[in-house]
């Protein structure tokens, strides 16, 4: 069942229905995000970026369509919709559909995207569509994975000290509970600003990084599997910071 929200960034998430804040800024950061799925506490995970905006004194108003069930294979009616992205000035896709193939539905999604609308992604909005045969998507997101590593604490090493996303974060900083995607390929318009070593093979996979895609700004982040995560204090601080670069505010 489609739930939308259009909510200032203390309100709750709800399973169903439309609440709008009153007196809403101009000047407040309009975020769509975009998520459900496999495999995710998405509710959660959307109430605490909201927390976390509003704990770091971001104005923001929120809109939230988590649609297309939960399981691997779906496509969101929002996308089919020329104007989908409208008014935003971010779009943080937090989805995981994996199996879902169709190539003028991703492009309907890339194309809005390559045009100009900024964007930040997490964790499973990397294995969404990665059984797709075009890389539309995957050059959209910077990187290209198609599995993860096991569950671990793994420590986060910044590449990018001077990025603004990576201002405050610590030099030995250790994730929550989370999974290390494998990264097959960083896309040459992306920059990693931090990675973390595979405790199976030793490499070295981005766990965080920018991307220019067209004319819109991307910042990724593989980590995001856990509730533990969307509580840890610094992976909440780089998330702010890295949609508050995406949208160029």
């Amino acid at each position: 069942m489609l739930r939308f929200l259009s909510c200032c960034v203390v309100a709750l998430v709800v399973s169903a229905g439309l609440c709008r804040a009153e007196g809403v800024r101009n000047s407040s950061l309009k975020i769509l995000v975009v998520t459900g799925g496999c495999c995710h506490d998405y509710d959660f995970q959307t109430k605490a970026m909201q927390l976390a905006f509003a704990k770091h004194g971001v104005d923001a108003t929120w809109t939230v369509v988590n649609d297309g069930g939960n399981g691997t294979q779906a496509q969101i009616d929002m996308y089919k919709k020329s104007d989908w992205a409208d008014g935003f000035d971010v779009v943080i896709h937090n989805e995981c559909f994996a199996a879902t193939t169709d190539p003028d539905y991703i492009r309907s999604i890339t194309k809005t995207h390559q045009g100009g609308v900024n964007a930040v992604v997490i964790h499973c909005a990397m294995h969404t569509y990665r059984e797709a045969e075009i890389d539309d998507w995957r050059e959209f997101l910077g990187v290209t994975s198609r599995r993860h590593d096991h569950q671990s604490h793994y420590k986060i090493d910044v590449i990018e000290k001077d990025h603004p996303i990576m201002a405050g974060y610590p030099s030995d900083h250790v994730s929550a509970m989370d999974e290390l995607y494998v990264i097959e390929k960083l896309w040459p318009n992306a920059t990693a600003l931090a990675t973390s070593v595979s405790e199976n093979d030793g490499k070295v996979h981005p766990v965080l990084w920018t991307n220019q895609y067209g004319k819109a700004r991307v910042f990724g982040t593989t980590y995001g599997h856990s509730n533990e995560t969307f509580e840890d204090e610094v992976f909440l601080r780089a998330l702010v910071q890295g949609t508050r670069w995406a949208a160029g505010k």
